[in-house]
């Protein structure tokens, strides 16, 4: 798959409009800089099964971007973040907000801090960690995850992460209703939205659950 710029520039504009965001000329580029980063790094390290960049811009990007307006608290971790989805476009959107970036996998966290050097993104922290192994030096406002674990693992795995007013954000497909029949009582749905995402088939929901 190639990589068409002019292009790739067209569907990120024509998506930000359709969902009302918005964004410099200077952070479209870094956007279309992190997938130009995917694309080149998936040839050798296959950080994402989606190899289309098109595809990437939809599926990647512009899903990530659609939690931007529901970000109202400073410093985020984005648990199981992979090469940083949904966690660097979302820096790069709200560049006034900080995302620590957490994955397992050496090779993801590699490339994250590359793409922090590169594209001199100041507000992630990549490290490399099992969630239940990271300790923060202070707690998180709230957890992001997408396509992470259920919620009821990702409450539990995550607890130690906020503190008693934290939240937790999960980025969904289909509205999750067996899930949210298993969130313990120690916590509560605060907010369920149907995100829209141009071009992507299937639904998507964002979560908020709180401790309560």
């Amino acid at each position: 798959m190639s990589f068409d710029r002019q292009k790739l520039s067209i569907i990120l504009r024509d998506g930000i409009d359709a969902m009302s965001l918005v964004l410099s000329e200077e952070q479209q580029n870094l956007l279309l800089d992190y997938v130009e980063r995917i694309h080149k790094w998936n040839k050798a390290f296959n950080l994402t099964s989606v190899r289309d960049p098109e595809q990437m811009m939809v599926k990647h990007i512009l899903d990530s971007l659609a939690v931007a307006p529901f970000l109202t608290d400073q410093r985020y971790i984005d648990v199981g973040t992979g090469p940083g989805l949904p966690g660097i476009p979302l820096a790069i959107a709200c560049p006034d907000k900080h995302f620590t970036l957490l994955d397992s996998l050496g090779k993801r966290v590699r490339f994250m801090k590359q793409c922090a050097f590169e594209m001199k993104l100041v507000n992630i922290e990549p490290i490399q960690s099992r969630v239940e192994e990271h300790v923060p030096a202070q707690y998180y406002d709230a957890v992001l995850s997408r396509a992470f674990a259920s919620l009821k693992d990702m409450l539990h795995w995550c607890e130690h992460l906020v503190d008693t007013q934290g939240k937790f954000l999960a980025l969904k497909g289909q509205y999750p209703t067996d899930e949210i029949a298993a969130i313990p009582d120690t916590c509560t749905l605060e907010l369920s939205v149907e995100l829209f995402v141009p071009g992507l088939e299937g639904e998507r929901h964002l979560l908020t659950v709180q401790k309560s």
